[in-house]
């Protein structure tokens, strides 16, 4: 049985998930970020409340309807592209958040659009720019390097729309310091 579980966008988070299943006695079988499968085929009721009540206590949520399951795949591709794949930054998003999801992309942009009030692209840059803040505040690389690893043209580029989303050139961001940062999950509020 598969479990879709929201907000679960790094390994830390599938860590908690991973606990709180095993404290309720569930064969977890994988993790990967937003899904669980577990060796039980079915889930008593009473389980399944249980299961949520403790996932929401720690940041979770499980998702029973498609239309969310389908947002949270989306999303947790999306992370796994700008935050832990690099090598795919530079292929179309489009095909490959079509090509995990199996379903045409203007159908999952569309869906996207509408559930979460802005368009795919306009999350990924989000999430690029959350990446460019982390990758700053680390301050081991370069901008041209941050550039280079997150798919932008040039350096002008990130910088234009890191200062349109956040107010800020990045020069100005990294004097501020790391409390101006949004969890992966708080990314699109």
């Amino acid at each position: 049985m598969t479990l879709f579980i929201k907000n679960m966008v790094c390994n830390r988070c599938k860590t908690a998930v991973k606990n709180e299943l095993d404290n309720l006695g569930l064969n977890t079988i994988n993790i990967t970020l937003g899904e669980v499968e577990i060796a039980e085929d079915a889930l008593p009721g009473n389980t399944i409340s249980k299961l949520d009540k403790t996932l929401r206590s720690i940041g979770f949520e499980l998702i029973d309807d498609r239309k969310s399951r389908i947002i949270e795949k989306i999303k947790t591709v999306i992370v796994s592209i700008v935050h832990y794949n690099h090598d795919k930054i530079r292929q179309k998003h489009s095909e490959i958040i079509a090509g995990e999801l199996h379903y045409d992309y203007p159908y999952l942009s569309n869906l996207f659009s509408e559930i979460e009030g802005v368009t795919i692209e306009q999350y990924i840059i989000q999430q690029k720019v959350e990446r460019i803040k982390e990758l700053i505040v680390y301050d081991e690389l370069t901008l041209s390097a941050i550039a280079e690893q997150l798919g932008y043209s040039s350096v002008a580029h990130l910088s234009a729309q890191f200062k349109k989303i956040t107010g800020l050139p990045p020069s100005h961001f990294k004097n501020r310091g790391p409390n101006q940062r949004k969890g992966l999950d708080e990314v699109g509020r």
